[in-house]
């Protein structure tokens, strides 16, 4: 049976990518078979080979002297998992009836960098502000601060105003995306639009033009737009706080806002997570999620491996003092944002 791979468009809805369906050869539903299909989608479509010196080959190899044909399909799904990890990658999900693989050394190495009761007890003692999974308040610096845990959620532009409208008299601003793992990326161009005058290049997209390692399109260039006319901008000191679980669209948002001539980025190295998702099936019906499509910042950099803070604004929570409700990021972002001033 041939079976049609269809890439997930969902970046940014001005942004058109050409792109066709590629049919695979079909495979047999037995664990080799789905092993094989596995193994040939990715061959096909990843688009991380190169930049992380994997030869899939090697791999295949190496996890498919494990296959036998009475494995189960626990037995099964253990190996592919382990073999998906060799990507070092988060959007490398295989979903069955029974698990979802999920990579996760791309966070669980590092320090956390973020606790959510402080801020909400010990900066704020509870009284801030809620719209949809957005909170937002004002330190006792003058400062704004914007919490925006999940790019899954989105706000409109009536909501927006009201945040930039109440935080208006504030002399800088704090957005923290710590822990935020992304979302939609269509949610992040209408926080960025509040930061542009004009349109902004976002960024490079590249996609597969061919089953080989090699086959892609020449990376070309997305843009941003301003928010609509009427709509409350913000051109003052912004500080954005970013830790190693600031992931995928959080990366994204976070690779734009660092290039901004008003923005610093504060605290430590995001999680990354740049490629675009494709999914497909096996023959068995488990399905496969990983990176397809390479987006670059606006530099033509790779962000895949995170976006790091602005020069000089590297650090981490004390945690000695976050015993005593302490957030040593956020100090240290209110203290960069008023030196500005």
């Amino acid at each position: 049976m041939i079976r049609q791979l269809k890439l997930l468009l969902f970046l940014i809805p001005t942004l058109l990518i050409p792109v066709g369906c590629h049919e695979i050869d079909s495979h047999d539903n037995d664990p080799r078979g789905n092993f094989n299909a596995l193994c040939d989608i990715i061959d096909e479509h990843y688009c991380f080979f190169r930049e992380k010196n994997i030869d899939w080959n090697q791999v295949r190899s190496r996890y498919g002297a494990m296959i036998s044909p009475k494995m189960s399909s626990r037995e099964l799904f253990q190996v592919c998992s382990d073999m998906l990890d060799e990507l070092h990658d988060g959007h490398t999900n295989l979903s069955t009836p029974f698990a979802t693989s999920y990579y996760r050394a791309w966070w669980s190495d590092y320090p956390q960098n973020y606790d959510a009761r402080i801020i909400e007890q010990h900066y704020f003692n509870f009284n801030y502000t809620s719209i949809g999974s957005v909170y937002y308040g004002i330190l006792p610096q003058n400062v704004g601060y914007i919490r925006y845990p999940s790019f899954e959620q989105s706000l409109g532009d009536g909501n927006w105003d009201y945040i930039f409208s109440f935080l208006a008299t504030c002399d800088a601003l704090i957005i923290d995306i710590r822990d935020n793992g992304g979302g939609r990326m269509d949610n992040v161009e209408p926080l960025v639009s509040r930061f542009i005058t004009t349109r902004a290049l976002a960024g490079y997209i590249s996609h597969k033009t061919g089953p080989g390692h090699s086959d892609f399109s020449e990376p070309y260039p997305f843009y941003f737009n301003p928010a609509p006319d009427g709509s409350v901008l913000w051109m003052k000191p912004v500080a954005v706080l970013t830790n190693r679980s600031t992931f995928s669209a959080a990366n994204n948002f976070a690779s734009i806002m660092k290039l901004l001539p008003q923005v610093k980025l504060i605290g430590a190295t995001t999680g990354g997570g740049s490629g675009m998702p494709f999914s497909s099936e096996l023959p068995n019906g488990w399905g496969i999620r990983f990176s397809a499509c390479s987006i670059l910042d606006a530099n033509g950099d790779p962000t895949e491996w995170g976006v790091d803070p602005s020069q000089g604004c590297a650090v981490d929570m004390d945690p000695q003092a976050a015993l005593d409700g302490i957030d040593t990021i956020l100090d240290f972002a209110v203290k960069t944002l008023l030196s500005q001033n």
